[in-house]
């Protein structure tokens, strides 16, 4: 049997999307069966065609790394200075400017092995093991190992380890936040996807793998971080001095040279070539002089010490480029789930019908609930329950979970007195269609959910039963939301005075992004991931119109990695400094591309990867902070760039002067060295 002729999740005209295509289909595209799955002998021909199911890191080679380092204008003005040096046979002044050189270097190379690596954290989030249906029985593979067509089986803390199509089983409830966003676990279904990486919280399911490695949703978003990443404004600030000494350098060293050849030849005429040497001479002067020496030393120990100072404000800098572009920030796109809010589903006022008060009907909705599932919703209301030892006064007999058929959660309890009463929570039409109230009351509940869907907030319905199940009484609704942090507003208003935009970049749904905002007091002009964004557009590539809408939006909603990249990518290109903040693998991408990526309290590895600043304090309150301990940094570095290139002007003119002037050089290439490197060191 021939591996089958497809591309695996792509988007390609001529591929085929097994997303979507019934399961039956999807089983005949890839040639398995159910009940036997791939033979050995098959598995490892398609593993020939697909390649391992593993993120494959393009690494740079030490030695390229090393070399990078002394790449540049800077670099390579001090490199010709030692060229020089060493044909005129200046040994020392050649000594010092190759130290010099060296000693920068390695202040760069530092510097970049601090940073993290996001693919080596993305790797981490791969299963290392899965189950699998091989040769018609169950067997343990390492997830590197599995390939299209293979059929796996999830299960309750595993790790999904390919994307899938869910082709058996009740149900499975998989947190997949670190992805898409979301801030509740995903009930899934037969036919329904299970991307790579997220994490089963309940349930058990089989699936058929459709996308292995780079091919999966989330190799796809390790792609993108991989290919992320912006050179930052103080790189780009260095390349120009390095360039404009460069041009006055040699502009001045030909002025100097024609003026001593004329001397030597027209004038003198008696031309040695030791008078060449003396002029080559002078050129080394000169070009030492041009060189901003203790530039780089200053820029990185300016930072540095900068970092310790952010350090001390709960922001750690990973690279101490982010310290200058938090500086000129402009625009912060911030992630909702976490960031904005507390990430904590929490219970607003019941909505009651047949319950006697509010609490009656919390602790009905408590009851139907398991509190060792540590599911969100069952914390959320137990947690709103006032008295907690009324649990105790009851005995729960029977439990049925959630799962997306049924959509509720019932319980069969006891009380004290050993009555048996039957509880159930969940979606609030089921809830109404079990208890089959008057049809105005049915109207009242439609009108109550679509309220409170207006406003962002989750309806649970709960009703109870006291004959077994037979017949139901609705006691109410119950509104859940994940309510902003209490310091989240004050920290965009604070944002907003300081000339920062914050927009909002959230996976969750529109009218949830449109609530928060709104009690944040930001702007709702909330635009929908799907509506901005075609399916086939290059996010390194947005169109102008799409641009356009970017950059008059106050947020996007139901966003995924590549969405919040081409956002970032988006503004930069319109000449934005843009800061991205974000906690979970979906973000890492985003965050390597902004000019400021900065990863929240309790961020995945992968986003601290990615990040240039991470916050170990919670909130966004901590971003004020650095950014008015940045632009201290900053203007202190100014202060320094204008002194030292004022300083360095001066320097060049005096020895072009002298030389042209006077015929003599007044300083020598270690006395311009020594006289740098003694004015910076107090700087």
């Amino acid at each position: 049997m021939s591996a089958p002729v497809l591309q695996p999740s792509a988007k390609a005209n001529n591929a085929v999307d097994l997303e979507k295509i019934p399961v039956d289909k999807v089983l005949a595209q890839l040639a398995v069966k159910l009940e036997w799955g791939l033979s050995t002998a098959e598995a490892q021909q398609r593993l020939g065609k697909y390649g391992p199911n593993a993120l494959v890191e393009k690494e740079v080679g030490l030695l390229r790394k090393i070399v990078g380092h002394f790449t540049g204008p800077i670099a390579y003005m001090i490199e010709a200075a030692a060229i020089v040096s060493a044909i005129i046979g200046h040994w020392s002044d050649f000594a010092i400017i190759t130290g010099l050189l060296f000693f920068n270097a390695a202040l760069e190379f530092w510097q970049d092995r601090k940073a993290s690596d996001a693919l080596a954290a993305l790797k981490k989030g791969l299963a290392p093991e899965a189950t699998a249906m091989r040769d018609g029985k169950w067997q343990t593979l390492q997830a590197a190992m599995l390939v299209p067509g293979d059929i796996v089986k999830i299960r309750l803390g595993a790790i999904v380890p390919a994307d899938l199509r869910l082709l058996g089983g009740d149900y499975a409830s998989i947190d997949q936040s670190a992805l898409t966003g979301e801030s509740v676990p995903v009930a899934k279904k037969v036919g329904d996807e299970a991307y790579s990486g997220s994490v089963v919280k309940q349930g058990e399911m089989l699936g058929v793998v459709i996308a292995t490695g780079s091919n999966t949703f989330f190799g796809r978003t390790a792609k993108l971080v991989a290919g992320a990443g912006a050179i930052s404004h103080a790189q780009k600030t260095m390349f120009q001095i390095g360039n404009f000494l460069i041009v006055v350098a040699v502009t001045l060293a030909l002025i100097m040279v024609a003026v001593r050849v004329y001397h030597d030849i027209i004038i003198a005429d008696d031309w040695r070539w030791v008078d060449a040497l003396g002029i080559l001479q002078f050129v080394l002067v000169l070009l030492v002089a041009s060189i901003p020496v203790a530039m780089p030393a200053v820029f990185s120990i300016t930072m540095a010490l900068g970092a310790l100072a952010l350090s001390k404000q709960k922001a750690i800098v990973s690279k101490l480029s982010a310290i200058e572009e938090m500086a000129g920030v402009d625009i912060l796109c911030s992630d909702k789930t976490g960031t904005l809010t507390k990430n904590q589903l929490t219970l607003g006022d019941p909505i009651l019908f047949s319950a006697k008060s509010a609490q009656d009907c919390i602790l009905a909705a408590a009851l139907a609930s398991k509190i060792e599932d540590r599911d969100a919703i069952d914390t959320a209301v137990i947690a709103a329950l006032k008295d907690q030892k009324a649990l105790k006064t009851y005995k729960q007999v029977k439990f049925v979970p959630f799962d997306p058929v049924s959509k509720r959660t019932e319980a069969t309890i006891t009380d004290a007195q050993a009555k048996s009463v039957v509880v159930t929570k969940g979606a609030p039409q089921v809830i109404v269609d079990l208890a089959e109230p008057t049809a105005d009351v049915a109207q009242r509940v439609k009108k109550t959910v679509d309220e409170l869907a207006a406003k962002g907030s989750r309806a649970l319905g709960v009703a109870r039963s006291e004959d077994a199940g037979h017949t139901w009484s609705l006691l109410g609704i119950l509104p859940m939301f994940d309510p902003p942090r209490d310091d989240s507003k004050a920290t965009i208003d604070m944002a907003n005075e300081k000339g920062v935009r914050v927009k909002m970049v959230t996976g969750d749904d529109t009218a949830i992004a449109i609530e928060t905002a709104r009690r944040l007091g930001m702007g709702t002009h909330i635009i929908p991931a799907a509506d901005a964004f075609p399916k086939d557009m290059d996010p390194n590539n947005v169109p102008s119109e799409i641009a356009d809408a970017i950059e008059r939006a106050d947020g996007f909603a139901r966003v995924f990695p590549e969405h919040k990249y081409a956002i970032v990518k988006a503004l930069q290109a319109r000449g934005h400094l843009v800061a991205m903040t974000g906690d979970g693998v979906n973000d890492a991408p985003a965050l390597k591309q902004a000019d400021c990526g900065t990863a929240v309290s309790g961020a995945t590895d992968a986003a601290r990867g990615a990040a240039a600043l991470i916050l170990t304090a919670p909130g966004l309150s901590v971003i004020d902070k650095a950014i008015d301990e940045a632009r201290r940094i900053f203007g202190r570095i100014t202060s320094y760039t204008i002194y030292r290139v004022a300083l360095t002007m001066d320097i060049m003119f005096l020895v072009v002067l002298s030389s042209v002037f006077l015929n003599f050089a007044p300083l020598t290439a270690i006395m311009i060295v020594l006289m740098s490197l003694l004015d910076d060191v107090p700087i």
